[in-house]
């Protein structure tokens, strides 16, 4: 991207390694990248034939020798070894010198384990990564690029509702005082839509299917106007292909179970906060960020359920990246903020 400029030479990298997106923020140039978290593999060799928006349209269209693998699952790496060939891939697309290691600063979901918090490590470091790599927990990341005011002694709310976690935290003074980790959030919401289908309509629907479904007509709260669409599938009966008509109301029935899940974990964390605190927040409100926060009426639901004034943020989908940017810019925040050190 920045070939021929040699400032771009060692340039610092922060990377939100997402289970459906990988973003990456440049230092002193902003976000670079913006790419599904997908490989394609040759499965003879392990070879990656495709990475990022390539090898995501080709999920489920796949002739037996090639194989699209998503390496991150709730949040985590579920598949190490890919996962280093997408950051490799994905670091040399934006970082021009295979010589000089950049700094980085990688974000993790709060609820992850030293061991999965370590594999992160490696797989920046095997990918080109200056050691240490630093880590940041996604709901500070999320704060800070939402413009919370995380430092002060006063209570913030933040709710990340990603592809693979639903991260809910109270911050102040710079810290989590009580947060929620979820291993629900946007992808359970498609894997819903295609157990509903398959139960009530006998229909089979790829991901793609469900996740264009969830993004056009799922819904946390009734519309004014309820939307009809006409969806394409093949009947687990007689194995052929069928088109049924879905409404919007019934996609809301489908996602009901996940989002209820949501709700709850905010509920329980707002259970858990102290007083002063919750006065706090009663007072600023909830934050809501990541993907999940597009879904139409989420802000309403959580309103509704919690009696908390709902605010989303203006960049909810590049709230965790541009945090950890920000906290690139002036890494020395970034010992306060660790989720383990990095020995």
């Amino acid at each position: 991207m920045a070939r021929n400029n040699p400032l771009a030479l060692g340039r610092d990298i922060a990377i939100d390694l997402g289970t459906a997106n990988t973003l990456i923020y440049v230092r002193g140039q902003g976000i670079v990248l913006n790419e599904p978290s997908v490989v394609a593999l040759d499965v003879s060799d392990g070879r990656p034939i495709a990475v990022g928006y390539e090898a995501k349209r080709m999920m489920g269209r796949t002739p037996s020798h090639i194989r699209a693998i998503r390496p991150l699952k709730d949040g985590v790496i579920a598949d190490f070894e890919v996962c280093e060939k997408m950051l490799r891939y994905f670091i040399q697309k934006v970082h021009s010198s295979r010589w000089s290691k950049p700094r980085m600063v990688v974000c993790v979901p709060s609820g992850i384990t030293g061991v999965e918090t370590r594999a992160v490590q490696d797989a920046a470091e095997y990918a080109g990564a200056r050691k240490p790599v630093h880590i940041i927990e996604e709901p500070i990341a999320a704060a800070i690029g939402a413009d919370l005011a995380i430092n002060e002694a006063s209570g913030n709310m933040i709710v990340d509702i990603g592809g693979g976690t639903t991260e809910v935290a109270v911050i102040s003074l710079g810290g989590i005082v009580t947060s929620q980790s979820l291993r629900i959030a946007g992808d359970e919401l498609d894997e819903a839509i295609m157990a509903y289908l398959k139960r009530e309509f006998s229909l089979a629907v790829g991901e793609q299917t469900a996740e264009d479904i969830k993004i056009q007509m799922g819904s946390a709260w009734p519309f004014a106007q309820e939307i009809t669409s006409e969806i394409r599938g093949r009947d687990l009966i007689s194995g052929l292909p069928r088109t049924i008509t879905l409404t919007s109301g019934q996609v809301r029935e489908a996602v009901a179970e996940p989002v209820a899940a949501i709700v709850d974990a905010v509920r329980t964390t707002l259970d858990k906060t102290p007083p002063e605190l919750a006065a706090d927040i009663m007072y600023k409100g909830v934050t809501i960020t990541g993907g999940g926060s597009l879904l139409y009426g989420i802000d309403r639901r959580l309103a509704h359920e919690t009696g908390m004034p709902i605010n989303i943020a203006n960049d909810p989908l590049f709230s965790v990246v541009i945090g950890s940017g920000r906290a690139l810019e002036n890494i020395e925040m970034l010992g306060g903020f660790q989720s383990q050190s990095d020995d």
